[in-house]
């Protein structure tokens, strides 16, 4: 190799570094500073973190509990969706195609104020004794559990049918096989996309402020209406949330390195 040669290999090697460098990410970190600091020094964007910054503990409850929900409403439609009985796999397609064919905002208001008082009727339930958090909860797992479904559906379908048939030849019935030998895997398969609808609906849940539940969005909604000052409460708003997510989708990324340096 020459010399000239030699002198280009780190010229090249510099400048790739220069365009691969996640340029978005300081972006994003310089912006979040940029409101830490108005937070700190600016009395009333402070004035409007300390006010909407309690929310944030229900937006997680509402978060978490309804993608546990929702991962168990979207594991059995997944499994209603290739389910050989015709009956159980057209009632799995309706729910995911019906959910998927209305606006998430539409569905929340339905849900919240039609089907749950609905539902509390036909049981015996006064209406007024189920929160409007829980509906929200409710709603939100109803509608990501359609989407889950499908993502459930597509890793079980990833799996080689050699595995199943493996499985009962070895005298598996073909609810052990799924659950010992397919459903880890696709789990597996699927746990970015799982993440990403995590994330998902971590944002979707500022739409239960329709519903006048007083997480994060709701707060910035009543300081803004009650003060006035909306670039502050917006602000502090989009800091929020922005710090939560991309906290979720660095710790997302770092797992799917992980994951795709096992396999």
């Amino acid at each position: 190799m020459t010399g000239p040669e030699i002198q280009a290999q780190p010229d090249a090697n510099w400048t790739n570094s220069w365009r691969e460098f996640p340029w978005w990410l300081v972006a994003i970190v310089a912006f979040l500073v940029g409101i830490g600091l108005f937070v700190i020094f600016d009395p009333e964007v402070r004035e409007a973190f300390l006010f909407i910054i309690p929310g944030i503990r229900l937006t997680l409850y509402i978060t978490l509990v309804g993608f546990a929900l929702a991962l168990i409403l979207g594991l059995l439609a997944g499994l209603g969706r290739i389910s050989h009985n015709a009956l159980i796999r057209n009632i799995a397609i309706f729910y995911v195609e019906f959910i998927r064919g209305v606006p998430t905002l539409v569905l929340i208001l339905t849900l919240a104020f039609v089907l749950i008082p609905y539902i509390t009727g036909l049981i015996g339930i006064n209406n007024r004794d189920v929160s409007i958090e829980l509906r929200a909860i409710l709603a939100l797992a109803i509608i990501y559990g359609a989407f889950l479904a499908e993502i459930f559906r597509a890793g079980i379908e990833s799996i080689a049918k050699g595995q199943m048939e493996a499985a009962r030849s070895l005298g598996m019935s073909y609810r052990q096989a799924m659950q010992y030998i397919i459903l880890p895997q696709a789990v597996r398969n699927i746990s970015p996309a799982l993440g990403n609808d995590f994330i998902a609906m971590l944002k979707d849940s500022s739409l239960a402020s329709v519903l006048a539940v007083r997480e994060l969005t709701q707060r910035a909604r009543l300081h803004a209406g009650s003060t006035f000052r909306f670039p502050e409460s917006y602000l502090v708003l989009t800091f929020c949330y922005l710090t939560m997510t991309l906290i979720l989708s660095l710790i997302l990324r770092w797992y799917e390195r992980r994951i795709g340096g096992d396999r």
